[in-house]
């Protein structure tokens, strides 16, 4: 997949504001131009029989400028007219509560039969129930595609991975992508870490999908914070033996942050 990787002028960017990759019939792919925000995340619809599900509303609130709703409503529409239902529902989940990642919330306030989950610690994990058990795999059921919940604290307090099993993605926001990983709790992130790949060794994971690409294809060189401008990125998608990497690297660091470069991300502390 070419995705969307901004231009040497963003004032003469000619790239969609949202590129839409429909990677099967009942999933897709966006990213936001970074000429519209720099950190051009990756958000991820997905349909089930008795609703969608979207993941992350992005950097940018602004409708105008980033048309996040009438995007997602005319997927949904698209996507009705091929399989007819009354009473079809959305559902507005995130990966975490940064502002990159829920900026455009306030675009589906209105929306008919739609449920928005805040990205917040206390709503998000009353949601999922992790208030009550934040071991527990939570379960979000589409109809006939159930999603599986893990929390995973440690880039954020409130960080959430999904595992979707119709695809195999691993869905797992700024926790684990090809880029810097911002780590705020450098202990939780490493159970975090442990955790996934635990739950991994018992699922088919096809595709570790995190919301940003940083990277170059040279290895263990990043773009540079706020450049708008990427024309050599590495792939999105990473595996599940990368998570063994970070893993490994993590046990060699041991419990003192320390920042460590590789070839596709880059530990970094946050201290």
């Amino acid at each position: 997949m070419r995705w969307i990787h901004g231009s040497e002028s963003a004032k003469h960017n000619t790239d969609p504001d949202i590129q839409v990759h429909e990677y099967d019939e009942h999933t897709f792919v966006l990213r936001q131009n970074m000429a519209v925000n720099y950190e051009a995340p990756f958000l991820f619809l997905l349909f089930g029989n008795e609703r969608a599900v979207l993941i992350d509303t992005g950097a940018t609130a602004s409708a105008e400028y980033f048309p996040l709703r009438a995007t997602v409503d005319g997927l949904v529409a698209d996507w009705l007219e091929r399989h007819p239902r009354d009473g079809y529902e959305l559902l507005v989940l995130h990966t975490h509560g940064h502002g990159d990642h829920v900026a455009g919330d306030g675009q589906f306030a209105d929306r008919p039969d739609t449920r928005l989950v805040p990205a917040d610690l206390s709503t998000a994990w009353a949601f999922f129930g992790f208030d009550r058990d934040a071991d527990a795999v939570a379960r979000v059921d589409l109809g006939g595609r159930v999603l599986e919940c893990l929390a995973t604290p440690g880039h954020h307090e409130a960080a959430v991975t999904f595992h979707d099993p119709w695809t195999g993605f691993l869905l797992t926001g700024d926790t684990v992508y090809p880029g810097r990983l911002y780590i705020q709790d450098w202990a939780a992130f490493g159970r975090s870490i442990r955790r996934l790949i635990d739950f991994c060794e018992a699922r088919t994971v096809s595709h570790v999908l995190g919301c940003h690409i940083e990277m170059s294809v040279k290895p263990g060189v990043d773009y540079p914070i706020r450049y708008t401008y990427q024309p050599h990125e590495v792939p999105l998608q990473l595996t599940v033996g990368h998570l063994r990497e970070i893993r490994a690297a993590l046990d060699e660091i041991g419990e003192v942050p320390q920042r460590r470069v590789f070839p596709l991300f880059v530990l970094s502390p946050n201290v």
